[in-house]
């Protein structure tokens, strides 16, 4: 009786031992990519990193005749001016009010607009709603502050007039303290809630279209599709944004409150990139307007390495 004895030849991809990946065999196995991402790289490295070199000035006294490393070292004596100025509480509060209302009401925003958009069966409908809500995103931001000041007009603005009109008198919203918050946010959703969902709606599209075939056979409607489909397959989405959000929360954008602002709403339409921007260029305090802007950056950046960290234990969704 004779025994067969059977052979195995060991497999030429099993037996290479896979080598750690590294920099090297990376650019050559995807050379193309980063041909492509180079000229970008060197943009980001000229006017990101390079002028990162000019965060010494926050530390010294900045003189015009000895250059970018002249100077007296003063270490953080500019920080602690800053922290001790009096207007040091009012510029934080007024920063964080409107940095948090313009996350706490615009980042749902863009979301819920998403999943309106993406409930619409009808294509032309669909196309001609996502054209109208882009279009403000394309707006400058002077003529945005220009429409805010002709509408908002007590005397010859729709909204001023349409105000009086309900016995609220001749009021100038702009020139309103109690106002001012919301006019800018308000604003700013209208201008970028569109551009801002598509993302949203990128996600929303790689949906399996199988889940919405069962979702109709088990009886679902429109509101338990979206709760239990539509909500779930865009929540990563969320998180990612809602940590970068979060890294800019002392970040207000200084064009449009620079424009919006007026002697009457200074009081809270002074923030930290504004008195910067007073500071430094205005008032020719080099040293002190860098510290400043160093302080700012310094809180951005622990708002995002704790939102990370958060997310990153709650949900094992992060950026790093």
């Amino acid at each position: 009786m004779s025994t067969q004895t059977k052979l195995t030849v060991p497999n030429r991809e099993t037996s290479i031992i896979a080598k750690k990946p590294n920099i090297f065999n990376t650019f050559r196995r995807d050379y193309q990519l980063w041909i492509m991402v180079i000229p970008a790289i060197i943009v980001i490295f000229i006017f990101n990193y390079i002028p990162m070199y000019g965060i010494q000035l926050a530390f010294r006294d900045y003189d015009y005749t000895k250059g970018l490393t002249g100077g007296a070292w003063h270490g953080l004596y500019y920080f602690k001016m800053f922290i001790d100025n009096y207007l040091f509480k009012d510029l934080m509060w007024n920063t964080v009010k409107i940095s948090l209302a313009t996350i706490i009401i615009g980042f749902p925003a863009p979301i819920l607009l998403a999943l309106l958009i993406n409930q619409i069966r009808s294509k032309r409908a669909k196309k001609t709603l996502q054209t109208t809500v882009y279009m403000p995103h394309f707006i400058s931001i002077v003529v945005m502050v220009g429409m805010l000041n002709v509408m908002l007009s007590p005397n010859t603005g729709i909204i001023g007039n349409l105000m009086n009109r309900l016995g609220y008198g001749d009021v100038n919203l702009l020139a309103s303290v109690n106002s001012f918050i919301p006019v800018y946010v308000l604003s700013d959703i209208w201008q970028h809630c569109g551009w801002n969902s598509i993302i949203y709606l990128a996600a929303l599209s790689s949906v399996d279209p199988q889940l919405y075939d069962s979702s109709k056979i088990d009886g679902a409607n429109r509101w338990q599709t979206i709760r239990h489909i539509d909500l779930p397959s865009i929540v990563p989405t969320m998180i990612i944004l809602f940590i970068l959000s979060m890294g800019n929360v002392l970040s207000t954008g200084f064009e449009k409150i620079f424009l919006m602002q007026n002697t009457l709403n200074l009081p809270v339409s002074e923030v930290i990139a504004t008195y910067v921007y007073k500071i430094g260029i205005l008032s020719n305090q080099i040293s002190y307007s860098s510290a400043i802007g160093l302080f700012n950056t310094l809180i951005n950046f622990f708002f995002l390495f704790a939102t990370n960290a958060i997310a990153k234990r709650v949900s094992n969704i992060s950026l790093w």
